[in-house]
C-alpha cells in the first residue's frame, strides 16, 4: 500500500471515529440550540417540569390544517413549531394536525361534534387583492392523557383586534396555553379553595364559568359561616384545612365571630380573594320605566378588618370616561325604535399598566359600580394591579344614577388630579389580626396575634367574577357582555389571582412571556403587490439561478484544463 493510500486510510479512519465520537456524546448529553432574538423557542423551566409529569402517551390532535388564511398559517407554523419543542424532551407527547373540513360529507358532523366539545369556530372575512370572501378555522387543540381530556385554546380573543393582531397575541400566549392544558390533565389536584357561603354571595350560577375553570386545577367546595354561631372553632378547624377562601360580593353583615374566623384564617396562612362592593348599586335596576335607580352604601362591617390590614375601601362610585359600551334605544317606541350604542362611565373599562404578572398581557377589564381603593401606611407590601384610566374621578353616595348621563358632556378639566383610583390591590407580608389587644367574640386557645408570611388580593366590585345569563338562564363566557357583545379578560385576571395566592406563579410567568412576531403588512403589500412578488419569490430564484452559473462555470474551468 502507497503512502498517499495509507494517509487517506487514516484520514477516513480519524473522520469516522470523530463522528462516532460525536454520536456517544450527543446520545449522553441533550440540548437545543434556539437562535431566535426573543427565545421563541425555549422552553420555561415550568413547562419543562410539566414536561416531565407524562408518564404516558399524551395525545395532542390540533384543529388546524388545510386552507387557512394567511394570519392562521402562522399561528399554525407557530403551534407545531412549540408542539415539536415540547415532543423533543418527551417522546410521550404524540400530535397531529387535522382539518375538520376535509372531508365534505362528514364536515358537518364534524363541526357538531365540536360544538358540542365546547370547540366554537370563528368565521373571519378573508381579504384578497380586495376579493372577499369567508372562512371558517377552528383554533383549537384537544389534548387526551390516561382518558382525561382537555380543551387548549390556541387563538385569544382580544376585544377590537384585528385578526392580524389577535395572532400575534396567541403567538404570546401559546407555550401558556398548552403549558396550562397539560398541566391541568397530567398534575393531580392538591389545593383547596373555599367559597365562602352564609352572607348574601353570589349564587353558583352567577359564576358557574369562574367556578369550572378553577375546578379544572385544584379542589372547590362551598364553606357556609352559619355554622359559626353554633361552633365557631369547628368552623375554624375545618375553614384552615383549604389553602384559599374566595368571597364574592357579599351582600349580608358579617358577625364579629364570623370575622375572627376568617382573620385566623388569614393569621394562620390561608390565602383570601375578596371580591366586595362597598356601595348597593345593579345594572338591572336601571332597566325599569323611570330609568333610574339611587346607590347607596352598604355596611358589611369589614371596614375595621381591612384597616387592620393596610386598605379601605370608600362607599363611593367610580365614574370612568374610559368606560364600556352600553346600547339604549332610542327614538319613538314601537317599530320605528332604534338601539344606539353610548359610554356607560359607571363601568369602568380597565387596560393594566402594571408589569406585574397577574395582569401582564391581560387586556380590558369590565368593572360595574366599582368603588375606590385607598391603600394605609402598615407593614404590608402593596401592589395596584388595577386601575381606573386618569379621566376618573369618584362619586359620593348616596346618590341617584340616571341612564341620562350617557348624554353629558365632560371635559379634562373635570378630572384633573382625580383619575387613577385604585380598583385592585394585591397585599404581602405578615399580617395582624384586626383582634389584636382586644376582647375575642369566642373563646381561641389557639389565637395568633400576628401571622405568617401571607396574601390576599382585594377588588372592589363583586361582579367582575359574576357572568350573565342567556335567555335560557345559562350561564355565557365569564367576562362576556351579551348587551354590547364584547369580550373583557374579566376571567383570565382572576384565574391568575387564584394562580397567583395559591404560588402556582410558573404559569403565569409563562404568560408574561414577551415575543416579537413580525408580519407582513397587507396594505403595503397590496400597493406594491408585484414588486413584493418578485422579492419573495422572483429574488431568491434569480439568486439559485446565478449560483448555479457561477459554479458550472468555475467546475468546467477547473476540470478542462
Amino acid at each position: 500500500m502507497t503512502t498517499s493510500k495509507k494517509n487517506n486510510l487514516k484520514s477516513v479512519l480519524i473522520i469516522l471515529a470523530i463522528v462516532v465520537l460525536a454520536n456517544v456524546i450527543g446520545s449522553s448529553f441533550f440540548h437545543r440550540f434556539d437562535l431566535t432574538k426573543d427565545k421563541r423557542y425555549t422552553l420555561s423551566q415550568t413547562s419543562l417540569n410539566i414536561i416531565k409529569q407524562v408518564q404516558n402517551p399524551l395525545s395532542i390532535k390540533v384543529y388546524m390544517q388545510g386552507d387557512l388564511p394567511a394570519e392562521f398559517k402562522r399561528l399554525q407554523q407557530e403551534t407545531k413549531q412549540l408542539l415539536e419543542e415540547f415532543q423533543a424532551y418527551n417522546k410521550n407527547i404524540i400530535f397531529e394536525f387535522v382539518d375538520p373540513l376535509e372531508n365534505e360529507d362528514a364536515s358537518m358532523d364534524n363541526i357538531k361534534e365540536l360544538y358540542r366539545k365546547g370547540l366554537t369556530p370563528i368565521n373571519i372575512t378573508v381579504d384578497d387583492k380586495g376579493k372577499q370572501s369567508q372562512a371558517m378555522v377552528f383554533p383549537w387543540a384537544i389534548a387526551v392523557y390516561d382518558n382525561k381530556e382537555v380543551n387548549i385554546p390556541l387563538l385569544k380573543n382580544i376585544m377590537g383586534a384585528s385578526t392580524t393582531q389577535k395572532v400575534i397575541g396567541s403567538v404570546q400566549h401559546l407555550e401558556y396555553s398548552i403549558a396550562e392544558g397539560l398541566n391541568k390533565i397530567t398534575k393531580a389536584k392538591q389545593k383547596k379553595i373555599a367559597v365562602i357561603k352564609g352572607n348574601g354571595e353570589l349564587q353558583d350560577i352567577l359564576m358557574a364559568k369562574f367556578l369550572l375553570q378553577v375546578r379544572e386545577s385544584y379542589h372547590i367546595g362551598p364553606f357556609t359561616l352559619d355554622s359559626v354561631a353554633k361552633n365557631p372553632v369547628g368552623s375554624l378547624e375545618a375553614l384552615e384545612k383549604y389553602d384559599l377562601a374566595v368571597i364574592a360580593k357579599p351582600t349580608e353583615t358579617f358577625t364579629d365571630a364570623e370575622k375572627q374566623v376568617l382573620d385566623q384564617f388569614i393569621i394562620n396562612g390561608g390565602k383570601t380573594l375578596w371580591l366586595i362592593d362597598q356601595v348597593t348599586a345593579e345594572m338591572d335596576s336601571l332597566y325599569d320605566s323611570s330609568g333610574a335607580t339611587l346607590a347607596y352604601p352598604k355596611d358589611l362591617n369589614l371596614n375595621d378588618m381591612f384597616f387592620k390590614y393596610g386598605i379601605r375601601i370608600n362607599p363611593d362610585l367610580v365614574k370612568d370616561e374610559q368606560g364600556s359600551p352600553i346600547k339604549l334605544a332610542t327614538g319613538e317606541q314601537g317599530s320605528a325604535t332604534q338601539f344606539q350604542e353610548f359610554n356607560w362611565k359607571f363601568a369602568p373599562q380597565v387596560y393594566p399598566n402594571s408589569l406585574h404578572p397577574i395582569v401582564k398581557n391581560l387586556g380590558g377589564i369590565k368593572f360595574d359600580f366599582a368603588n375606590p381603593i385607598d391603600t394605609l401606611k402598615s407593614g404590608i407590601k402593596k401592589t395596584i394591579l388595577l386601575q381606573s384610566s386618569q379621566y376618573s374621578k369618584k362619586i359620593g353616595t348616596p346618590t341617584e344614577i340616571n341612564l341620562n348621563i350617557v348624554a353629558e358632556e365632560t371635559s379634562p378639566n373635570d378630572y384633573l388630579n382625580k383619575g387613577k383610583i385604585p380598583l385592585s390591590v394585591l397585599l404581602e407580608g405578615s399580617f395582624h389580626s384586626m383582634f389584636e389587644n382586644r376582647v375575642l367574640p369566642f373563646e381561641q386557645k389557639t389565637f395568633q396575634a400576628t401571622g405568617k408570611k401571607n396574601k390576599m388580593i382585594v377588588i372592589s366590585d363583586g361582579d367582575l367574577i359574576k357572568n350573565q345569563l342567556d335567555k335560557n338562564f345559562q350561564p355565557v363566557e365569564l367576562g362576556y357582555d351579551q348587551r354590547s357583545g364584547n369580550l373583557y379578560d374579566n376571567k383570565d385576571f382572576l384565574i391568575n389571582c387564584v394562580n397567583y395566592l395559591l404560588d402556582d406563579t410558573g404559569l403565569i410567568n409563562i404568560r408574561s412571556k414577551d415575543l416579537d412576531l413580525p408580519l407582513l403588512d397587507k396594505e403595503k403589500v397590496y400597493e406594491n403587490y408585484t414588486r413584493t412578488q418578485i422579492l419573495t419569490i422572483g429574488l431568491p430564484i434569480l439568486i439559485l439561478v446565478l449560483f448555479g452559473v457561477v459554479f458550472t462555470f468555475l467546475r468546467k474551468r477547473k476540470y478542462s484544463k
